[in-house]
């Protein structure tokens, strides 16, 4: 390449774009300052009346035929951290996309809330390559500003055509992992590459970004030879583009709110990636176990994850496990790094989340008076269905509870309804 094409791609770059951070959460702030006013009787084994309500209703409300008999439940009081009602707590039952929890905390931890990925474009040979940096927020009009700028370094070197590639080498070859099913690839998640515009689903995600970008050079006067391809960029490429991605804790907020498993995958493999790991099911995986127990403390007694969405039907983890993991969120010294979880958690009648009125959530006599009063995570598999979160109880103070239902041969609607009136029972609101 000479030194004046060069040049002129290296003028015709555009500038670095990227959203910003969210405000704080409240949560955490109300553990630590919050004090008790008034001193209530305690009943039976250490429960203050308040709580021994919580755990008889629930003793009672449990039993419901819609549960089955693999059945996993626990609730805290966030502040004192203790066990107010518990059932089979420590069963390792298939948390579905309970399992996000997990893969959101570490992400925010190896990676930090206001990390961006970086998506590029470089210049080489005739060829401009569309970079894969782990953005899976990467929109239409974002590879356009991208395309822009590739174009304006096309026409400022006096170049005639260009060839176009993308590089997705960042992550390893898709597969499939340990407990997926064939079927997910057509409406669940895509085979997990670094690069996708607009979050669709494809069999090559790669490829059709490519397709996109080749198209927005086209509309920009740059004639494009052949078809996209896929390579890796050399060292010598000149760069002429950049986009940051929003902020992980948008990525975080997202994910959770809409349950998507492709972001869930893609971030726990830039989490690996961040640990000096390969951006592999099995390495993302132990990167979590690792955060998990090491840094948080967090039991990995019977815990077992082989992906990071949750799809695994081979995933086991108890709920006494997954309620430990929202309750980090209770703590004033992770609420800066993991506020973006509880910010991101659905809240119950909150439409265009897996909470709303639009998947029959929170409707039924018995739970909806917990509208906007809980917030959880859901999980929903074949076979498989939870409910886990956060929620101010009558006494005033905030309670974790998860709720992880296995086999039940009850139809899926009674089954979310029953898990729902649990989460209203620990609320109050349903005494």
């Amino acid at each position: 390449m000479s030194v004046a094409v060069r040049r002129a791609f290296i003028i015709a770059a555009v500038p670095v774009t990227g959203a910003l951070l969210s405000a704080p959460s409240a949560l955490a702030a109300d553990k630590s300052t919050k004090t008790t006013t008034t001193t209530q009787a305690v009943a039976g084994d250490g429960l203050d009346s308040a709580e021994q309500k919580i755990a008889d209703n629930l003793n009672t409300r449990a039993q419901n035929p819609n549960l089955g008999d693999t059945f996993s439940g626990i609730v805290l009081d966030s502040k004192s951290d203790k066990v107010i009602w518990g059932h089979d707590a420590d069963t390792a039952l298939m948390p579905a996309s309970n399992a996000k929890l997990a893969t959101a905390t570490a992400a925010l931890t190896v990676l930090g809330p206001e990390h961006r990925f970086t998506t590029k474009v470089v210049y080489g040979d005739g060829t401009l390559t569309l970079i894969g940096g782990g953005d899976r927020l990467l929109s239409t009009a974002d590879v356009t500003e991208l395309a822009k700028s590739a174009a304006a370094g096309v026409k400022s070197a006096g170049l005639g055509s260009v060839k176009v590639r993308i590089d997705d080498s960042l992550f390893a070859e898709p597969s499939m992992a340990n407990g997926w099913n064939d079927s997910y690839y057509d409406d669940q998640v895509s085979p997990v590459r670094s690069l996708v515009v607009d979050g669709l689903l494809s069999a090559d995600t790669s490829i059709d970004a490519g397709k996109i970008f080749a198209k927005q050079l086209a509309d920009q006067g740059v004639t494009v030879d052949g078809e996209v391809t896929r390579g890796t960029a050399s060292a010598t490429d000149v760069p002429v583009g950049q986009h940051l991605s929003p902020t992980l804790a948008e990525a975080v907020k997202k994910m959770l709110k809409t349950s998507n498993n492709d972001i869930a995958e893609t971030m726990l493999r830039m989490t690996a990636i961040a640990a000096g790991k390969p951006a592999t099911f099995e390495d993302g995986t132990a990167v979590v176990r690792d955060v998990l127990s090491r840094r948080y403390g967090v039991s990995m007694e019977n815990f077992e994850i082989y992906d990071g969405s949750g799809l695994s039907r081979a995933n086991r983890i108890p709920a006494r496990t997954v309620a430990d993991i929202l309750d980090l969120l209770t703590d004033p010294r992770y609420s800066y790094r993991l506020r973006s979880i509880d910010e991101g958690l659905p809240v119950a009648g909150e439409a265009g989340s897996t909470l709303g009125p639009e998947w029959g959530r929170f409707d039924t006599p018995d739970s909806q008076c917990a509208v906007g009063q809980v917030k959880a995570k859901t999980g929903t598999l074949t076979g498989a269905i939870a409910l886990s979160g956060l929620t101010k109880a009558a006494d005033g103070r905030w309670k974790v509870f998860s709720f992880i239902e296995n086999q039940s041969s009850a139809d899926p609607a009674a089954t979310k309804d029953t898990l729902d009136g649990l989460a209203a029972t620990v609320n109050g609101c349903w005494a």
